[in-house]
């Protein structure tokens, strides 16, 4: 009998372990609990292949000098366009039907970082499963240097517009799109005369204004827009990297090297329908990626 109750007790114990086991990290006490610490949160799933696609952002994304002078060109954008020459995201993610019924584009020209809330609560209606982000170079072309938005609140008005989103649609991906090279566009359009013509009206003064001058002043100048466009991307990527369900080109956009070819032959600075398919290159690349 004494055995008998001594194999009782060992099993009692037993079970007693195996409950506490298994409850002991959730009631966050005891010394397993303090010894580990809390268990980390599973990082998300990325769906490499999202049911429908939103843009937002600014001229580029709505194909702005693409097609012609100095007017919007949406079928060609890298986002969202219907375009075969382009291939866009959407087309390229949920077919050339699918992309009809199942993509919408909020971007506008001219926006600038303080109107990606606005827009991004648009695009809150539709529901959709991924949403594109290239923004920021409005923000750095401005009539001046110092007109150029602090980057303090380039932050600030970024991450209101990912966290409106995430309060409406918690399981949207973002794509987020580093801002372009600025100053690769104006030494590669400098040197056509129609260009810097265009570039007279008004686009992009603080790069492209006084397109041929090279004294210090207008080095400074350049040297100023191009830091600060480093640092718009350095917030996107940061910003973005705090959401698990977002992710961020690396840099690719402001990486890729434009060339004449990818260039607008109206302005020479936005992205000619070439230079918008190299766009949906890097975007579906990035979401279609099994890792960021």
């Amino acid at each position: 009998m004494r055995k008998r109750g001594l194999r009782s007790r060992t099993v009692l114990v037993a079970v007693a372990a195996a409950v506490l086991g298994a409850g002991g990290c959730n009631a966050g006490s005891g010394a397993g609990a303090s010894a580990r610490g809390a268990e980390p949160s599973p990082t998300p799933a990325w769906d490499v292949s999202p049911g429908s696609v939103a843009a937002v952002g600014d001229s580029i994304t709505r194909g702005f000098d693409a097609c012609t002078v100095l007017s919007d060109c949406p079928e060609v954008s890298w986002a969202t366009g219907s375009s075969p020459e382009v291939d866009s995201l959407a087309v390229r993610l949920l077919g050339r039907a699918g992309a009809a019924k199942r993509s919408w584009n909020y971007a506008v020209t001219g926006a600038r970082m303080a109107d990606l809330p606005g827009q991004m609560d648009a695009v809150v209606g539709q529901r959709p499963r991924l949403v594109t982000v290239m923004i920021g170079a409005n923000d750095a072309c401005r009539s001046s240097t110092s007109a150029m938005t602090p980057v303090a609140d380039f932050r600030a008005d970024f991450e209101d517009a990912l966290a409106l989103l995430r309060e409406a649609l918690p399981k949207t991906q973002v794509y987020v799109a580093s801002v372009p090279d600025l100053k690769r566009l104006w030494s590669q359009g400098r040197t056509n005369p129609l260009g810097k013509e265009v570039w007279k009206l008004g686009i992009c003064p603080s790069m492209l204004g006084d397109a041929d001058a090279v004294d210090a002043a207008a080095v400074r100048r350049r040297e100023t827009v191009e830091q600060r466009v480093e640092e718009y991307n350095e917030v996107l990527a940061e910003v973005c990297a705090k959401d698990r369900r977002c992710r961020s080109d690396g840099g690719a956009v402001h990486a890729y090297r434009f060339g004449t070819g990818s260039l607008s032959h109206w302005d020479w600075f936005h992205p000619s329908v070439s230079g918008q398919a190299r766009l949906a290159e890097i975007a579906y690349r990035t979401v279609t990626s099994e890792q960021p």
